[in-house]
């Protein structure tokens, strides 16, 4: 059934989202690198590789670069447009493309690179890739600010990996163990109310079972 409604979500907001991404297009194609799509590799379903699509934000060798496949906030590989694509997730558009072709869903555990997959906990990681992931979902509602949260910390790597990942694991193992229809469409509904608010603090009012945060990310949930 989810994958139904993937199927006729994306399709129609690729039809009703073409005005503005036509336009998008040609402003990247005359700005920045001259990229308009980033292609990168990404952990799907059953642990296959897929490209995600994204509208291209970041200069073209980014991952080879500063903190690689780990992006903070005000990261100075940021292009001019890309912090207005990102803030507003408008970059996020093209990986309809992904949904529509079945690499991921609408909502699911956000697709990581290898290197981030590996970060998550190995009981985590086992039960994420028993789904497609999503263009958003339980962890990328809940880290909202993980850009900032990044920005602010001594050492990004370290904080990502023995921090933010564990957490956000427990969080995708929720989302694999308690998904239905009622849950993809209240998760769909929270998405929309963080890109207008900021303020991911509604989805423990929704979800009441969802993992609490640890003492160490309080402040940023």
């Amino acid at each position: 059934m989810q994958r139904l409604f993937d199927i006729i979500f994306s399709g129609l907001a690729l039809i009703l989202l073409l005005p503005l991404m036509l336009p998008l297009i040609i402003i990247l194609r005359i700005t920045g690198e001259g990229e308009v799509f980033f292609l990168q590799s990404r952990v799907g379903l059953g642990g296959q590789l897929f490209h995600l699509y994204k509208f291209a934000t970041m200069l073209k060798n980014s991952p080879n670069m500063g903190t690689g496949t780990v992006t903070l906030h005000k990261d100075p590989r940021i292009l001019p447009m890309g912090g207005l694509l990102r803030r507003t997730k408008i970059n996020e558009l093209p990986q309809l493309i992904n949904i529509f072709k079945g690499n991921m869903s609408i909502i699911g555990p956000r697709p990581q690179t290898q290197r981030c997959f590996d970060a998550f906990p190995v009981s985590s990681q086992k039960e994420i890739l028993k789904v497609r992931p999503g263009l958003s979902g339980v962890g990328s509602i809940v880290f909202r600010n993980e850009e900032e949260m990044m920005h602010v910390n001594n050492d990004p790597d370290e904080f990502y990996d023995n921090e933010v990942m564990p957490y956000k694991g427990s969080l995708e193992k929720w989302y694999v163990a308690n998904q239905n229809i009622r849950i993809y469409f209240s998760l769909i509904g929270l998405t929309v109310w963080v890109i207008l608010v900021s303020k991911p603090d509604a989805i423990w009012t929704i979800l009441k079972d969802l993992p609490r945060p640890p003492q160490s990310l309080e402040k940023w949930m």
